[in-house]
């Protein structure tokens, strides 16, 4: 069976599936087809289907000339349909894996995709997981729950797989295997295809199939020993960002109390040539991998009886961000005798990180909720936000302000949480009542601003 399959694979006749039309998984589809395999989507959302056929992008970041290529191919197609999952020869799954209240892995998702692709599975099919995940989980939750989808499916008597037939094999009539995205949204220097790509099957046939579709499409593929280090792997990319930006944020708040500028500081020691690579404080961290996955080792850590106490530190002072910022603000207007219940204050920038649409963890978000628990009025701007939208633990009910000097006037303080290229940050030097900066961003305004600027 995997001769026949890697045949398709080589052929380029091979079907492609991909689960999750999102933040991954649309430029994943991209990249493949670009390669010259046939697509087949699968996502949940009608809308983006409805968007993807009429050639529009629902990801700003990425532009539409992928999705007007890929509406105008006869080789694309998208669909809410999940019974069609049996037609692919390689299933995709991109879907997300958050936390849930008590900060511990959610993998409803992946695991009900899981029953679904078990539910038509047929011979000769490769699956590949790419979702952010503990080490364990493709071979664990997840080809567990292909195994619950193939059993429902028998006990029902549904085809391709009648009452009374033989269970399919993994390893023999189907293969599985772990390849993490590292996809950074906004990012020009890289893309899907020009990012290596690791790879760890369940089996070695898997691995290799794997890796025979990915080098289609992807510059360099890097085959592992296992799914369970790639899943390391993913995880550790990831802590080692979140470790450091947690260093340089307790290590700000012990040079602020020395009077110190820890930008400065990182602008010094990143003059040394080795040994340093700099990482910059924040209002906390955004986006769906850097504030998630480390909370995914630890919890994986706990259970294994090793605590990952480095990690859930690091964590834990990423976390505390948000507040801090707003009891800077808080000591900022106290300054000036204004309390902050009852001040109105202008928060900028809405998503994770400069230049995109993208919230998915915004610390922004905590911000404005923690400022509107102590009293103030709150409102933001972002360019490329227009309008809040229901999510996760949130629902502000906000419209994104214009900046004019008239509406900087409006405000008590304005706290800089984005730095977007598209401010206009001379006028808002020149106008805000008082400016929280937790980017850096006013460094070249500082001695006309004088005490109406404050770091945080």
């Amino acid at each position: 069976m995997s001769d026949t399959l890697l045949n398709r694979i080589t052929s380029g006749n091979a079907l492609v599936g991909i689960i999750g039309l999102g933040y991954v998984g649309l430029p994943l589809a991209h990249a493949m087809h670009a390669a010259g395999y046939r697509m087949l989507g699968f996502d949940i959302d009608p809308t983006k289907i409805d968007t993807l056929a009429r050639g529009e992008n629902y990801l700003k970041h990425l532009g539409e000339a992928m999705t007007r290529e890929l509406a105008a191919s006869d080789r694309f197609e998208a669909t809410t349909d999940f019974a069609r999952l049996a037609e692919p020869d390689a299933i995709l799954v991109c879907l997300p894996t958050p936390l849930d209240e008590a900060h511990s892995p959610d993998l409803r998702f992946i695991v009900r995709a899981g029953e679904e692709i078990g539910c038509t599975l047929r011979p000769g099919q490769l699956i590949v997981l790419e979702s952010t995940t503990y080490p364990g989980t493709t071979r664990g939750e997840f080809a567990q729950a292909i195994e619950r989808g193939m059993q429902d499916r028998a006990r029902a008597g549904k085809t391709p797989a009648p009452l009374g037939s033989p269970p399919l094999l993994l390893g023999r009539d189907y293969f599985l295997a772990y390849s993490p995205e590292r996809e950074d949204p906004g990012r020009t220097s890289h893309s899907t295809r020009t990012t290596p790509k690791l790879v760890g099957g369940l089996d070695t046939q898997s691995t290799e199939l794997a890796a025979v579709l990915y080098r289609r499409a992807v510059e360099e593929v890097v085959e592992v020993a296992s799914a369970e280090v790639a899943e390391a792997a993913k995880l550790l990319e990831n802590i080692f960002r979140a470790v450091n930006i947690a260093l340089v944020n307790e290590m700000k708040q012990t040079l602020d109390a020395m009077g110190i500028d820890i930008w400065e500081v990182i602008e010094a020691a990143r003059t040394k040539p080795f040994g340093f690579m700099p990482f910059y404080p924040g209002p906390g961290l955004g986006g769906h991998c850097i504030p998630i996955d480390p909370f995914y080792m630890a919890w994986k850590a706990a259970q294994v009886e090793a605590p990952a106490e480095f990690i859930e530190l690091a964590g834990r002072i990423n976390r505390a961000m948000p507040g801090r910022v707003v009891e800077r603000t808080r000591e900022a207007l106290a300054a000036r005798s204004r309390p902050l219940a009852g001040a109105r204050v202008l928060v900028l920038g809405l998503a994770y990180k400069p230049d995109i649409d993208d919230v998915r963890e915004s610390p922004a978000l905590e911000i404005i909720t923690l400022l509107q628990q102590a009293g103030a009025t709150v409102d933001y701007s972002d360019p490329h936000v227009p309008h809040t939208h229901p999510m996760r633990n949130y629902d502000l009910g906000l419209t994104s302000l214009d900046l004019t000097a008239e509406t900087l006037a409006a405000f008590d303080a304005a706290i800089l949480v984005t730095d977007h290229k598209a401010f206009d940050y001379e006028l808002l030097a020149k106008h805000a009542p008082l400016m929280v900066d937790t980017r850096n961003a006013f460094r070249a305004f500082a001695k006309a601003m004088g005490d109406r600027l404050v770091k945080a």
